[in-house]
C-alpha cells in the first residue's frame, strides 16, 4: 500500500492534476522519515510543478497559522533552478529561525543567481528587524547586519542586490546605516533612490519625512509608490493631502499603495478619504480596489482606537 507521501508525490508528479488539499496538508509539520522520502522524491516533480507547489504553501501559511510547511520548503533553498530558490526564499516568509538565517546569509554571499542573492537579502532584513525588537540575539543580529553592509558595500556587485542591502539595513539603528541611506538616495541609479526611501520608512526616523514628502509628487512612478509606503510606515499626517491626489494616480500600484498609507496613518480626514475612495470603486465596479480600501479603512480603524487609548 502506498504511503500517504507516496500518493502526494504522485500527485505533484502530474502536472495536469490538481493540487489537493489532502496532498498540502500532508506536507505540514512533516515527520523525519516522510521528510526523508518527500526529499528523494523532490526531483521528479517537473519544475513548473515545483514552483506551483511553493507558491500554494506560501499563499496558505498567510491565512492558515495551524499550517507548517518550512521543512517542505526549505528543500527549494538548495535546488538548482534558481527560481525555485528564490520562491523558496519567499515561501518561507514566517520562518524565524536561526538555521534559515544561516543560509539566507550563505545565499545571499554567494549564490551565482542576482534574483536569488536579492530576495536572501530582502529575507535577512526580517532578522535584522528582529534584532531591533529583542527577538535575536545582538550576535546573530549583527552577523546579518555585516552581511548587508559588505555587499552594499561591493562595487563589483549589481545594483538590484545593493538595492535589497540598504531595504534590509533600513529595518536597524547600527551607527553609519543613516549615512548609507542618504548616499543611496543621493545616488545616479533611479532603483537605488526608490531603496532608500523605502529605508527611509523602515528606519521609523521622522528626520527623514522632508525627503520622502518630497518624493510624492516625483516623476516616476517608482519613487512616488516607495514615498507613499514610507509615509504610511513613518505615519505622517502631512502626507495626507498629497495621498488624496495619489489615489487618481495614472500608475494602478500607486493607487493602492496610497490607499495603504492612508489606512496606516488612520484618523478621521484619512477615513473620510478611503470612504469616498470606495464609493468611486464601487461605482466602476473595481473589486480589487475595494478590497483593499476596505482592508486600509479597518486598519485607520484600529490606529483611532489605539491613539484614543493611549491617550
Amino acid at each position: 500500500m502506498a504511503t500517504t507521501i507516496e500518493k502526494t508525490l504522485r500527485v505533484l508528479r502530474d502536472a495536469d492534476s490538481t493540487i489537493t488539499a489532502a496532498a498540502i496538508y500532508s506536507l505540514s509539520d512533516i515527520g523525519d522519515g516522510d521528510l526523508a522520502e518527500f526529499k528523494a522524491g523532490w526531483l521528479s516533480i517537473p519544475t513548473e510543478r515545483r514552483l506551483q507547489l511553493l507558491q500554494r504553501l506560501g499563499e496558505i501559511s498567510e491565512t492558515n497559522f495551524d499550517m507548517n510547511f518550512a521543512d517542505v520548503t526549505r528543500l527549494a533553498l538548495a535546488d538548482a533552478d534558481e527560481n525555485i530558490r528564490q520562491a523558496g526564499i519567499e515561501a518561507l516568509w514566517y520562518d524565524e529561525s536561526p538555521n534559515l538565517m544561516r543560509r539566507l546569509m550563505i545565499l545571499a554571499k554567494g549564490d551565482e543567481a542576482e534574483n536569488v542573492r536579492a530576495e536572501a537579502l530582502s529575507a535577512l532584513g526580517r532578522f535584522i528587524l528582529m534584532g531591533e525588537l529583542g527577538t535575536l540575539d545582538a550576535q546573530s543580529a549583527r552577523e546579518a547586519q555585516d552581511v548587508a553592509l559588505a555587499i552594499y558595500n561591493d562595487p563589483d556587485e549589481l545594483t538590484q542586490v545593493r538595492r535589497r542591502a540598504v531595504e534590509a539595513l533600513g529595518n536597524c539603528t547600527r551607527e553609519g546605516v543613516a549615512e548609507l541611506i542618504q548616499e543611496a538616495y543621493d545616488s545616479d541609479e533611479l532603483p537605488m533612490k526608490a531603496s532608500a526611501l523605502f529605508a527611509m520608512g523602515r528606519s521609523c526616523d521622522d528626520d527623514w519625512a522632508d525627503l520622502v514628502l518630497q518624493e510624492l509628487t516625483a516623476e516616476d512612478p517608482e519613487l512616488r509608490y516607495e514615498a507613499a509606503r514610507a509615509t504610511g510606515d513613518l505615519e505622517l499626517e502631512d502626507a495626507i493631502p498629497v495621498l488624496a491626489d495619489l489615489l487618481r494616480d495614472d500608475d494602478r500600484e500607486v493607487m493602492e499603495m496610497a490607499v495603504w498609507a492612508l489606512g496606516e496613518i488612520g484618523g478621521n480626514a484619512s477615513r473620510h478619504l478611503l470612504e469616498n475612495a470606495s464609493e468611486e470603486a464601487e461605482i466602476i465596479n473595481d473589486e480589487g480596489l475595494m478590497e483593499a480600501i476596505t482592508e486600509a479603512l479597518e486598519n485607520a480603524s484600529l490606529v483611532g482606537e489605539s491613539l484614543r487609548f493611549d491617550d
